[in-house]
């Protein structure tokens, strides 16, 4: 890429991060979807069409944790989580560790009434145990309260408490430093006072498409604008949204050579367990869900030295996903097991061949531990991050715009690991 193209992917990332955190239902999102509508049409050459989706908007209007002697407590609440009555919940913390389900099940007898505390894990990690698993496993079991230790000192963290219609519990991010004064010895059970005021109302979010039509079905390129409150979601989804534009942009230009076409779409309310492409993917007919050859989702691919394509289980897609990498000259890794972490999933349960496109999956170490947390921001994503995911995925998507038919067909095969 030259380095005009690396300016403008750069001066994009950088408007989308200061629209801020990007929660739905603000102005930061609001202006975020602004933002894209132009910048889309911008890439694209056509106007956006703008689908309406309607969700439960959701805000807390107060939270506190009072641990023993008074002291006052950081805490996050958790998106969509329960309120507690209005004078709280007073209650014992039960440390779970991770929150394994063996750990449930060891402390069955000990968890009702009592609010569970359990560790956030690195979310792209073929192991990790999400954390709406941990709630559920928690509410089956009768916890009062629920919460959840930040991955580094100094940090809360963020992430949804629920799915639509689901039953929750109120929940709050804390850091680990809280945790350990709170239980400074195994098997402590200090006592606390959990307060969090909520308040929903209907609204509605909006997701933005840009269809550049060719003959045979399309591709479809998606990213998703919202984002949590703590920063400016510059990893989770400044980036996806950065580089779809560029790679929009760089394959418009070859558009001679399209055997299918392109719609490009920015979901939105995705942090509301994938609510804006659910609704899409369920609005599709049966012979528009046929003509989708492939979904290529960005999401968080900065913030990491390695990207890792999450296959959902469609074995199909892997040789043609390594060749297009080969292509580039980038190492890929592949993840095959479903894993419901981002809006490929709701393409992939449709039966569309979809896939994640995800950097530091695995690493422990990489700025992307740093997702649903203050530390979100521009300053974790490396320059070179965005411009090595920009290449990538544009060798994936003009390779899919390219295929043959039969190619194509292929991709549709599943198996399971």
């Amino acid at each position: 890429m030259t380095d005009r193209t690396d300016s403008q992917l750069l001066d994009e990332f950088n408007a989308i991060c200061d629209c801020g955190g990007r929660l739905s239902g603000t102005p930061s999102e609001e202006a975020a979807t602004a933002l894209m509508a132009r910048l889309g049409a911008a890439a694209t050459g056509v106007e956006a069409a703008r689908k309406a989706v309607p969700y439960t908007a959701w805000r807390a209007d107060a939270a506190s944790l009072v641990g023993p002697g008074g002291r006052s407590c950081d805490l996050q609440p958790l998106l969509r989580c329960g309120a507690t009555p209005a004078g709280g919940i007073e209650a014992e913390v039960l440390d779970l560790g991770r929150g394994t389900p063996e750990a449930f099940e060891a402390h069955a007898g000990e968890i009702p009434g009592r609010i569970v505390m359990v560790r956030h894990e690195l979310m792209f990690s073929a192991d990790t145990i999400h954390r709406r698993v941990k709630i559920q496993r928690a509410i089956e079991a009768g916890a009062a309260g629920f919460l959840i230790v930040g991955p580094a000192p100094g940090m809360t963290v963020s992430g949804s408490a629920s799915v639509a219609g689901a039953p929750t519990l109120p929940a709050a991010g804390i850091s680990p430093e809280t945790a350990a004064a709170l239980c400074p010895t195994a098997g402590a059970r200090p006592r606390v006072r959990l307060t969090i005021a909520v308040s929903e109302r209907a609204s509605t979010a909006t997701n933005l498409l840009f269809d550049v039509p060719a003959d045979d079905g399309c591709v479809v390129l998606s990213a998703h604008i919202d984002g949590h409150d703590p920063a400016e979601s510059a990893i989770d989804n400044g980036s996806g949204l950065a580089v779809a534009l560029e790679v929009a942009r760089r394959a418009i230009a070859r558009r001679s050579e399209w055997a299918r076409g392109l719609r490009v779409a920015f979901f939105n309310v995705e942090e509301w367990a994938l609510t804006g492409s659910e609704h899409y993917v369920a609005a599709l007919s049966d012979a528009e869900r046929a003509a989708i050859a492939l979904n290529v989702n960005l999401d968080s691919v900065a913030g990491g030295a390695s990207l890792t394509a999450l296959t959902s289980g469609f074995a199909g897609i892997e040789p043609f996903l390594l060749d297009a990498a080969g292509s580039a000259g980038i190492p890929l890794g592949l993840h095959r097991p479903f894993q419901s972490n981002s809006d490929h999933a709701n393409f992939a349960r449709a039966g569309i061949p979809a896939f994640r496109l995800v950097a530091g999956f695995g690493d422990t170490g990489a700025a992307a531990r740093y997702v649903l947390t203050a530390r979100d921001t521009r300053s974790a994503v490396q320059p070179g991050e965005l411009t090595r995911a920009a290449r990538l995925s544009e060798a994936i998507l003009m390779a899919a715009l390219t295929a043959p038919a039969d190619a194509t067909a292929a991709w549709r095969r599943a198996e399971t690991a």
